[in-house]
């Protein structure tokens, strides 16, 4: 990956860029006013651009970037906190002191929300296995300001870990986590901001009867999967559906007895 800076730059982002040049094994490019379409022809690789405020991921081969926003946990931390329900949280009975591995983090949306009902007692780990975007998370999460102080606490407090799902789960001991959660579907949000970049770079790991029976066996109280409610897999791995008549996606359950 090439790493370079926003068009106007000083010494201080450079010395920025560098250090996440650092972080990230990439090759550092001076961005000398050349645009990113044209550093995408000269090196055929995606391309990190280090702003002031954020950094961008302008994928090979992609118009659009993509960059770290709270997206829809924006409005749904704002509903929590005037006390109305969110079905996530309902499906996975999540209170604080819980634990919660979120297998599927990708911009981290829900792990946020998570974040904020098991609140400063509690964990949340997300799992991404792109490491680029992992990383964008990961930044964004420590250094995003959403003028909400309840739901910056809740994104410092998330663990993002740079992994494939299924191989951290079988490292895991039985019951290390409350809930273990999967949101393989990424469509219903293509159109949020920052996010018309990810299909293109999102690593689409199949989820299998292995992967499941990897969960059961970490999670102490349930499994709970986000899909499309057409989806095969609810009935494939013994979910119970909480349909949602007006959405075309569904939250499915595992209880588990321990």
């Amino acid at each position: 990956m090439i790493v370079t800076t926003a068009g106007k730059f000083d010494d201080k982002l450079i010395e920025k860029a560098e250090k996440i040049n650092r972080m990230v094994h990439g090759r550092l490019v001076s961005r000398k006013n050349q645009s990113i379409s044209s550093l995408h022809t000269q090196f055929n690789d995606h391309i990190l651009m280090v702003g002031k405020e954020k950094l961008t991921l302008h994928p090979l081969g992609q118009s659009e970037p993509l960059f770290f926003h709270p997206n829809s946990s924006m409005f749904r931390v704002k509903q929590i906190l005037r006390g109305e329900t969110d079905p996530l949280l309902s499906a996975a009975r999540l209170e604080k002191g819980m634990t919660m591995l979120d297998c599927t983090a990708g911009l981290a949306s829900d792990a946020i929300v998570c974040s904020l009902a098991v609140g400063n007692s509690g964990k949340v780990v997300g799992v991404e296995k792109n490491r680029y975007i992992a990383f964008l998370v990961e930044s964004g999460l420590v250094t995003w300001e959403s003028g909400i102080n309840e739901m910056d606490d809740a994104m410092r407090r998330i663990a993002i870990l740079n992994e494939d799902h299924f191989s951290y789960l079988k490292t895991l001991p039985n019951d290390s986590f409350d809930v273990v959660y999967f949101d393989p579907m990424f469509e219903e949000s293509i159109d949020s901001p920052g996010l018309k970049g990810l299909k293109g770079m999102a690593a689409y790991v199949p989820i299998t009867e292995e992967t499941i029976n990897e969960a059961k066996r970490v999670a102490r109280q349930r499994v709970v999967l986000k899909d499309h409610f057409k989806s095969t897999r609810f009935s494939q791995f013994g979910f119970t559906v909480i349909k949602r008549p007006s959405s075309k996606f569904h939250y499915a359950v595992i209880e588990l007895t321990n």
